[in-house]
């Protein structure tokens, strides 16, 4: 098939694009505004390519999405470009609303047009596959999971946007019949993630014997997910899922932020010990929590599952130890980013 990804330059799109030049014949042109967060170093291992092409652009510009999608003649477009840490949106919640809401609208307007000129064997095996979060469920108490049937509840700007599009993504499915697909994910890990994000930042900090800073008590409860198994899921969904459903892609790997910091300090104790025989977890600090933030995610992955037969390949134990060996290993894709303040705490707007 012939796959048009938006944001592949960034964690998860790049991840699933390295994935299906590397394991799969689909062809895939990888569509990606090139933001703070977007590299194309994150694909240079596949961009030798026959079957892949990168297009820069900006999924908020109607024109350039409709050349790109006329050019490429897709038969799937995932939609995985989007503002996606939550500080910056406490910080700056704009450019959530245009790139998550705004750019997810003029995505299903291009991609509508589009379906609606292909003969009825191509509209039939076209999908939309937007790709979103579970934290659009809002926040759980010590027991329960989300199912794609939990209520939305947004309470970030952040998670805000991504319930707006996916509720878009719905109703383009339900007037006027594209047939679309959503997936819900927990949170993300492994190489190539951006170093603002939770354990690339303890990792660089770590390394660098500065202070980990840990929101409040650090018992925030996250369901985590190794990157490579996630898209897996989502080649799995985009293949054989059924229009108009969704699917929530969880690991199975409930931790608590403080239990995640001080993993990823005894694996590097081991795999790189500080010169002064201490360790790392000396180094870890409480600072302020930031303003509403959610106590616990999990998912309930059993409907992707029982229906399209993934799980996923990695414990945590094994997710971060392979994400461990590749920061240490790949020190000069990260380093200029937290030289360039990728590092920096943000989220203490009240």
């Amino acid at each position: 098939m012939r796959i048009f990804v938006t944001g592949g330059a960034g964690f998860i799109g790049s991840a699933l694009v390295r994935h299906l030049i590397e394991r799969t014949d689909h062809v895939v042109l990888n569509f990606d505004k090139l933001t703070y967060a977007g590299n194309l170093s994150t694909v240079a291992q596949v961009a030798d390519s026959n079957r892949y092409g990168f297009v820069r652009g900006d999924i908020c510009d109607a024109a350039a999405v409709r050349a790109a999608i006329a050019e490429f003649r897709p038969d799937v477009v995932t939609h995985l470009a989007a503002e996606s840490h939550v500080d910056r949106s406490i910080d700056g919640p704009g450019a959530f609303i245009e790139t998550n809401v705004v750019g997810t609208y003029t995505m299903l307007g291009e991609a509508l047009a589009y379906w609606q000129s292909l003969d009825s064997d191509a509209k039939a095996r076209f999908r939309f596959h937007h790709i979103s979060t579970d934290e659009v469920y809002g926040s759980l108490g010590e027991t329960g999971f989300f199912t794609e049937d939990t209520p939305y509840d947004p309470r970030s700007p952040y998670s805000a946007s991504k319930a707006g599009s996916d509720h878009l993504v719905s109703a383009w499915g339900h007037t006027f019949g594209l047939p679309v697909l959503v997936t819900n994910c927990s949170n993300n890990y492994g190489p190539y993630h951006f170093p603002e994000k939770l354990i690339p930042l303890m990792i660089a900090k770590a390394l660098d014997g500065e202070l980990l800073p840990i929101y409040g008590k650090g018992d925030q409860v996250r369901d985590w997910l190794f990157v490579e198994d996630h898209v897996r899921a989502l080649q799995t969904v985009f293949e054989r899922g059924v229009p108009g459903r969704s699917y929530n892609i969880g690991g199975n790997n409930e931790k608590q932020n403080i239990e995640v910091v001080h993993t990823l300090c005894a694996i590097l104790d081991r795999l790189r010990p500080r010169a002064d025989g201490h360790a790392y977890a000396e180094q870890i600090t409480s600072v302020a929590d930031r303003p509403g933030h959610d106590k616990r995610y999990a998912i309930d992955a059993s409907r992707i599952r029982d229906e399209l037969g993934w799980s996923p390949a990695e414990t945590f134990e094994s997710g971060i130890e392979k994400t461990i060996a590749w920061y240490l290993a790949n020190e000069a894709w990260w380093r200029p980013l937290v030289a360039a303040k990728a590092a920096e705490r943000r989220g203490l707007a009240a």
